[in-house]
């Protein structure tokens, strides 16, 4: 993998949150107990974005990907991210979740400035509480679907990644297909793999870019019906960049981006 999102993924170090989440926080005025508190559960707002602006240089001048960008994301939310291609919502997506860094601005996940934390820091803080979804899948081909699945979870240092990524797959219909590579799969299936990836570590944020891109219509649908049952199930918050009116209207909110100026 090449790009910079597969590149990031790779590197992520993917930990469990140690914390107790069931302590009772009295306090809530004392500093050290909202510390806790951000530590050991998402906040409502699960992502503030706060003045982000991306610019590039580029041989005519100076380009402003995304423009000024304010929006909050509270947990348990599906929100999809529209936009014709070009208008920098992938960009958007990259530094929401800390793939790329902003011009200007800041975004907090959980409460925790994504951008006064080192890039093994942030990796770090994706790996607790993010998972990823691709347009192209990014599977690793050395790798069979399960070995693909296990992987996040054998980094963590999970005792029973491979019961763990078994349940997952079988989850997602591919019980039959864990000993196969990614060469031998399906577009459909290797998207099967990917969302159980995602989902395998149990994120509360997930973010999904065209995920639907490389597949047919037929499967592009069961695909996203897949998506939002396991999100439905498992609580998470979504948040989902697609230039497809009809697969937005399926989430709850839509933030539309336009010559890189967002609005609700």
């Amino acid at each position: 993998m090449t790009n910079t999102h597969s590149s990031n993924i790779e590197r992520t170090q993917f930990n469990l949150n140690p914390n107790d989440h069931n302590n009772e926080i009295d306090d809530h005025n004392n500093p050290q107990t909202q510390t806790a508190t951000a530590d050991t559960a998402l906040s409502r707002d699960v992502i503030r974005v706060t003045n982000i602006t991306k610019r590039v240089i580029t041989t005519d001048g100076t380009l402003t990907i995304v423009n000024n960008a304010n929006f909050t994301v509270h947990a348990g939310e599906a929100v999809a991210v529209v936009g014709a291609s070009g208008s920098g919502k992938s960009t958007l997506l990259g530094i929401m979740a800390g793939l790329d860094t902003p011009s200007e601005g800041d975004v907090a996940i959980n409460g925790e400035s994504l951008f006064t934390l080192t890039e093994d820091g942030r990796a770090k803080l994706r790996g607790r509480l993010v998972g990823f979804v691709f347009q192209s899948f990014q599977l690793l081909p050395s790798l069979t679907a399960l070995e693909n699945v296990m992987l996040p979870l054998e980094l963590a240092g999970v005792a029973d990644a491979r019961e763990r990524a078994l349940k997952i797959l079988e989850r997602v219909g591919l019980e039959a297909r864990v000993k196969h590579y990614p060469k031998q799969l399906s577009g459909g299936e290797q998207q099967r793999v990917a969302i159980a990836r995602a989902f395998v570590t149990e994120p509360k944020l997930l973010f999904a870019d065209e995920p639907t891109g490389n597949l047919d219509a037929k499967t592009g649908r069961a695909m996203i019906d897949l998506l939002f049952t396991l999100n439905r199930e498992r609580g998470t918050t979504l948040i989902l960049v697609t230039h497809d009116l009809s697969l937005a209207d399926r989430c709850g909110r839509r933030l539309t981006i336009d010559e890189g100026v967002v609005t609700e």
